[in-house]
This record gives structure tokens, sequence and C-alpha cells, in this order.
């Protein structure tokens, strides 16, 4: 099966509630019949209609579910000589920033402390 081809021309002519298509790392989505459903509302998919929408659509961060319903509303892809290189964001959960000057105060072990010392205090003077 042949996967249908769009210009980037082509996909910034449907920019209308009528008839929404947009580009997400270079495949081609319509989603006019989903602008009711879209939980952010029908402007956030209507404000990037005909555009590439990559970025948005990264940065707002969708879940796996949502990353599986676009499938469903795929229409094509952007023709090779006008696809864009895809680069991934690298999302990493440890701090890579090594602070020479990190201090006992700028650290998570003050508050802790800081906590505890006052509970035995409030205990103290009150219990």
């Amino acid at each position: 099966m042949t996967v249908r081809q769009f210009t980037r021309v082509e996909v910034s002519k449907w920019t209308t509630r009528e008839e929404a298509v947009f580009i997400i790392d270079n495949v081609v989505y319509n989603v006019t019949k989903f602008l009711d459903e879209h939980p952010g509302g029908h402007e956030v998919l209507v404000n990037v209609a005909g555009k590439d929408a990559s970025e948005d659509f990264d940065d707002v961060g969708h879940s796996l579910d949502a990353k599986e319903l676009m499938k469903k509303y795929v229409v094509g892809e952007v023709v090779e000589a006008e696809r864009r290189h895809i680069q991934k964001r690298q999302i990493s959960w440890e701090d890579s920033k090594v602070d020479s000057d990190s201090s006992f105060t700028s650290s998570w072990k003050f508050p802790v402390l800081l906590g505890i010392v006052v509970t035995l205090l409030y205990t103290y003077l009150f219990g």
C-alpha cells in the first residue's frame, strides 16, 4: 500500500475547523473529526492547522495513549524533498550539573533538618 505524499504547501491550505490538517514529525494528520474530542479544546488544533506542529506537540508532552490515538488520523506523509530532520529531545532524570560550591543550606537536607528541629521544639514547649 502506497502512503499518500503531501507537500507543505498543500497542507498549508487546510487551516479551518471544517478541514484541519497538520504535520507532526513529517507525518500528515487530518484531525477534523477529532476537534470536538480534543481535551485541550478545538482551538488548540485549529491554531496549528496547516503548519508543522511537531514542536508544539512535543512541548505539551502527550501521553502514550494520545500518541496511539494519533495513528487513527494519519492521512499521509510529507514528500521526501520537504522532510525535516527529526531531533527528539533527550530527557535525563539525573542532575548532570555539578555544583562545586553547593552548601548544606542549598540542599534538601537543610529543610528536612529544620522541620525535625521545629517539630521537636514544638513538642517540648507545648507537649
